[in-house]
């Protein structure tokens, strides 16, 4: 989620009505609450016989968040939240994904917001149901999340008595501090030439994914755009020549979305001046006839794209 390390865990007070942190590029496209009412959860996969619920009175209460993170499975979108769950006293009773779930039938059995609201890919969703106390102080919550080619979505649903506080509410980015003093040869090449090639960056062939590690230049980078509020940059991928052009294009793309994605969670950088693009193998800086020349050629560099009058 992207970001996966952006959820907390609940505050211990087991009396207060769940409310989960959802990631930072997380936004809730509609909410619907009927003060009181009841929902029926399901507890158990579709059979012939119908699907199997079990049946919450109280205040109930759906919202539907959209993630902007293309590639997140719908483990990724649901494990953090699971967790919290688990933390605050919540007992799973049933959870399952899409074929084991009972596909078609358990989809159109059970409560969903409209789209476009909320998004349920009938091939690739993951649900989840669980209950926290007995009898009139039972508290009901579930989860359904899918996503489409460009987004995750969840659905959070709730049954229990009446509370002021959402059932989710999106987090705060983690801010990882930011060296004070911006490194000169960054912010100069940026000033001087309009470009910087984030060089401490590693991919291995064929992969998006951006390693854990705290990069010095993505740090000087975020310096650089906190202190700089009306700049706004690109983040361009570039891949080496092994693979199609358009494979090569999409992958490189991808790559530039996780630097994009890093910048946002880990550094607190505002999503609006950064954008990411790909061009695959078609601007090399090296030999692609090598194993050094294809490292060097995996790479994102940073182009300034603000202008001033």
């Amino acid at each position: 989620m992207i970001r996966t390390a952006l959820f907390c865990l609940f505050a211990p007070l087991p009396a207060v009505a769940v409310t989960l942190d959802m990631p930072s590029n997380a936004n809730m496209t509609t909410q619907d609450v009927t003060a009181v009412g009841s929902y029926a959860m399901p507890t158990a996969a579709w059979t012939s016989d119908g699907l199997p619920v079990l049946t919450g009175t109280g205040e109930v209460r759906q919202q539907a968040w959209k993630v902007d993170s293309a590639g997140l499975t719908t483990l990724q979108l649901i494990g953090p939240l699971q967790k919290q769950l688990d933390a605050a006293g919540f007992e799973t009773l049933f959870s399952c994904t899409d074929e084991a779930c009972g596909g078609f039938d358990f989809r159109f059995a059970m409560e969903v917001l409209p789209a476009p609201d909320m998004h349920v890919d009938l091939g690739d969703y993951r649900y989840l149901a669980t209950q926290r106390g007995e009898g009139d102080a039972a508290e009901l919550v579930s989860l359904l999340a899918s996503r489409s080619s460009v987004a995750g979505y969840v659905q959070v649903t709730r049954v229990g008595a009446a509370e002021n506080a959402p059932v989710a509410e999106a987090q705060a980015p983690a801010v990882r501090a930011v060296a004070a003093t911006i490194t000169g040869d960054l912010a100069q090449e940026l000033e001087t030439t309009g470009r910087f090639i984030l060089s401490d960056l590693t991919f291995e062939t064929g992969s998006a994914q951006l390693g854990d590690a705290t990069f010095a230049t993505l740090q000087d980078l975020a310096a650089y755009l906190i202190s700089n509020p009306d700049r706004t940059v690109a983040l361009v991928g570039h891949t080496d020549s092994v693979g199609s052009l358009d494979g090569n294009v999409a992958l490189s793309k991808r790559r530039a979305g996780s630097v994009l994605e890093r910048l946002v969670s880990s550094f607190n950088v505002p999503r609006q001046q950064l954008e990411a693009e790909g061009v695959g193998y078609l601007t090399p800086i090296a030999t692609n006839l090598t194993v050094d020349g294809r490292d060097q050629n995996r790479r994102v560099e940073v182009i300034i794209t603000s202008t001033q009058e």
